[in-house]
């Protein structure tokens, strides 16, 4: 989904930019000599389809877009300075030199796909939706949905919810909240059939937890899928069943997990990042196995007792 800009100088692309959480580049004009379209301090936005602002216009300002635009599909922030010799280089009659900066800002946002659009959904939304992330919206009930979005959010209406995640980007982080348990589970196995989805959290008591990993685990799910299921989902130290405590307990989870892979980019944190993502999928791995090893033998019995913690929807 394409973004949108109604902005006409460059801070108001930034502010929109941050707004709709859309990557950008920042160009600035930092030196001149001699005769030059604009002036030193002269900026404008760069995004992957729209430009705001201007340095001057010209056959510098169209290889400025035409550089911008390279920086952001390599998909990595950066920092870059470039000379143009402007009669040389780009057959400008003005006849000076100017150095522009290019700064690559807001990449890498972490898409998450909200599964179910019930109570504890709507209250999590507008939280999730002030993060640095992409947010997939999804269910089946098109009059559940709030008739305004924040930007980074995309509604998809879809009768069969559980077929839309194969369409999810590699590494989309899920949280699964429908009004339906049958509809959970079909979402869950679809989800652990993807190696490249990393994080499946999906609401719920500690009940219908070891009723779900009982049901993979006889569906042929190894511990290694099953280490990427998270349920109940939610930081457990925020206690709380009503919609905006489990969604505040969600959030804080999931604010935890995006400032783990934000410490992934600098070097002198990514030995300590391995080790914690190492000791978390063991700790979800022994989990399953507990629940696996308790709940075989005793399925029947586990079933007759009723769902109540942390399964509001």
């Amino acid at each position: 989904m394409t973004a949108s800009f109604r902005a006409k100088r460059w801070y108001e692309g930034i502010a929109e930019c941050q707004q709709q959480n859309e990557g950008y580049v920042l160009v600035t004009v930092v030196g001149t000599a001699g005769s030059t379209p604009r002036d030193s301090g002269s900026k404008m936005v760069v995004t992957a389809s729209h430009t705001i602002d201007t340095i001057g216009g010209g056959h510098l300002e169209f290889d400025a877009i035409s550089r911008a635009r390279a920086y952001l599909a390599k998909g990595e922030t950066r920092t870059e300075l470039h000379s143009y010799p402007l009669s040389s280089t780009l057959g400008q009659c003005c006849g000076g030199a100017v150095k522009v900066l290019f700064d690559v800002c807001n990449l890498h946002q972490q898409q998450v796909a909200i599964f179910g659009a019930g109570h504890v959904a709507k209250a999590l939304v507008p939280i999730l939706a002030q993060l640095p992330v992409r947010i997939v919206w999804i269910d089946s009930r098109e009059d559940l949905f709030p008739d305004a979005l924040p930007a980074n959010v995309q509604k998809i209406v879809e009768d069969a919810p559980e077929s839309e995640v194969r369409h999810l980007d590699e590494n989309c982080w899920l949280i699964i909240l429908t009004h339906d348990h049958q509809l959970d589970y079909r979402i869950t196995e679809q989800a652990l059939k993807h190696p490249s989805l990393p994080f499946v959290g999906l609401i719920g008591s500690d009940t219908k937890a070891k009723r779900f990993i009982t049901k993979l685990t006889h569906r042929g799910f190894d511990e290694h899928a099953l280490a990427r299921l998270v349920t109940p989902i939610g930081n457990r130290d925020i206690p709380g069943k009503q919609p905006i405590e489990v969604a505040v307990s969600i959030s804080a989870q999931i604010i935890a997990r995006l400032h783990q892979d934000n410490r992934c980019a600098t070097p002198s944190a990514v030995n300590d990042v391995s080790v914690s993502h190492v000791q978390t999928n063991k700790l979800n791995q022994t989990r399953c196995e507990q629940v696996i090893a308790t709940t075989l033998g005793d399925s029947e019995s586990s079933s007759s007792k009723k769902d109540t913690t942390r399964d509001i929807k």
